[in-house]
């Protein structure tokens, strides 16, 4: 007899440990793999790539589980696309209108953005220039004259609006050569393509091939601001939220600033 109870006891303990074990397994496998990369997908105008190509290098190597793939371009069409479900993480746009309209349309909380550097509005020809384009009231002296398109690349609404407060937009207007993105406003002046361009000041100063020969005065547009926000519908709002605050860390803001971004504090 005692034998008999001898095996039902090994029996139940084996069990139960059985199913102990495998309650911890399936545990277990509902933990997220920490060692996994996360994809993160962000939105910015072009005319922050070459800064943020040098904070996501200081971010990965701080934070080896995420790879920051970015998507640039004119900061309308990027609106566009997060409006038409694209699945981005984070918008970093160089304009607030086209970054408002996402949080009056619900796609980022407003409690989730924030304005995080300006910039300038410049006038820039060839370095081998002859035209005599000294001023932006020089343009009439112009053929061809590049500016992003204004409804879409908030530089070229920022160009549209200093040249009409500054009485000349309708007597260049016919000479407007019009671009998908600030960053081909100026590879069209670095080519010789069009005589000048109006780009942001950090664009022209990423360039050997281009001189800026005048800036906007800031009461001619409205203010450059750049607002970066987390997108509601992130896929990795953790990661999404680590990536927006680094930006906003001191080494961050040094790196805005050796571009030439203004910062807003």
């Amino acid at each position: 007899m005692k034998l008999k109870y001898l095996h039902i006891y090994f029996y139940s303990m084996l069990l139960f440990i059985l199913i102990v074990t495998g309650c911890s397994a399936k545990e277990q496998s509902k933990k997220p793999n920490e060692n996994k990369t996360v994809e993160l997908t962000v939105s910015a105008a072009a005319s922050l790539q070459n800064a943020l190509n040098e904070i996501k290098d200081d971010f990965e190597k701080e934070h080896s589980n995420v790879k920051v793939i970015y998507n640039f371009g004119a900061s309308g069409a990027l609106q566009q696309q997060i409006s038409q479900g694209a699945p981005v993480d984070l918008f970093f746009s160089a304009a607030e209108d086209k970054f408002d309209q996402l949080v009056q349309d619900g796609y980022i909380d407003k409690k989730q953005g924030t304005d995080l550097v300006g910039n300038k509005l410049v006038l820039v020809v060839p370095t081998d220039s002859n035209k005599g384009i000294q001023t932006f009231k020089d343009l009439t002296k112009a053929e061809k004259i590049a500016i992003g398109t204004p409804e879409s690349v908030p530089a070229g609404e920022y160009a549209k609006q200093s040249l009409e407060n500054m009485n000349i937009w309708n007597t260049v207007e016919g000479n407007m050569v019009y671009a998908k993105d600030v960053r081909q406003v100026l590879t069209y002046v670095e080519t010789g393509n069009v005589d000048a361009g109006i780009v942001y000041k950090t664009d022209a100063l990423i360039s050997s091939k281009v001189k800026i020969v005048s800036t906007a005065e800031e009461n001619t547009h409205t203010q450059i601001v750049y607002p970066v926000g987390v997108v509601k519908k992130s896929s990795h709002l953790e990661e999404a939220q680590l990536f927006y605050d680094y930006l906003h860390n001191q080494k961050s803001q040094k790196v805005f600033e050796q571009y030439g971004f203004i910062g807003l504090d």
